[in-house]
């Protein structure tokens, strides 16, 4: 059995609800997430996590993202980027160094970097896998909660990598946080299929340099999981976005 068969067995046993999303409907806000679209995750080459070559669903994430994020900020939505920063020779089990401070691969990928400079883009670094945990202050206050109450935010829409486990994390916790009432005035979180990946880690590969067999991480259908679990706990999941032209 291939990985395309598993991923179609998926489909026919667990199948995907999509809808489209436009972020101009009347009476509503919308804010667009993304989440650690940088080198070390998404750049080929740039890292132990990184696509060690060119990747079609990992093109396609940022090539999307780069569209949304012109759009949003052409019309004054708000923006906010994640960037996983890990603090150096601090590990993070069960993954190896990346994306540590000072080596490039905790920036923003080329395509994206004019995020910096633009006014309309809130950046948040993180030292850990869940972007909701990553934003809490030492004071105990929360940058993405006061994101979205700032700018009175009613939908998220979310693009990243990793689907099943950064942009999983973070989505399913602001469900949560939804849901008992810490991010007053957010009614639905969107999740942009086209705007997300994950990486590739075919079992053969994963045995071949020694992380065993548990450690495969078939793209297709870690990603397909991914968007399962996230509209198993209530997202909504969008194969369009309706942007003005």
């Amino acid at each position: 059995m291939t990985t395309r068969d598993l991923t179609d067995d998926l489909e026919a046993a667990m199948p995907l609800a999509f809808t489209d999303f436009d972020p101009s409907v009347a009476g509503r806000r919308a804010g667009l997430v993304i989440v650690d679209e940088v080198n070390g995750f998404a750049t080929v080459g740039a890292g132990a996590l990184a696509p060690p070559e060119p990747n079609a669903q990992v093109a396609t994430m940022v090539s999307e993202t780069v569209s949304l994020a012109r759009h949003f900020t052409a019309q004054g939505w708000p923006i906010l980027a994640f960037q996983d920063t890990h603090i150096p020779g601090k590990p993070e089990p069960p993954y190896p160094p990346h994306c540590e401070a000072g080596t490039g691969e905790e920036e923003l990928v080329p395509e994206l970097k004019w995020l910096e400079e633009d006014a309309n883009t809130t950046l948040v670094r993180k030292d850990c896998i869940n972007g909701f945990i990553g934003a809490m202050r030492s004071d105990g206050s929360n940058a993405v909660a006061d994101w979205v109450k700032e700018n009175a935010i009613t939908d998220l829409l979310v693009v990243g990598i990793c689907t099943d486990i950064c942009v999983m994390d973070f989505v399913l916790t602001s469900l949560s946080a939804r849901n008992h009432d810490m991010m007053p005035g957010l009614m639905d979180i969107y999740v942009y299929d086209k705007g997300c990946s994950t990486y590739d880690l075919p079992r053969s590969v994963a045995e071949d340099i020694g992380y065993g067999a548990t450690a495969a991480h078939p793209q297709d259908v870690t990603h397909y999981m991914g968007l399962y679990f996230m509209a198993s706990r209530g997202a909504q999941l969008v194969n369009e976005v309706v942007l003005p032209t």
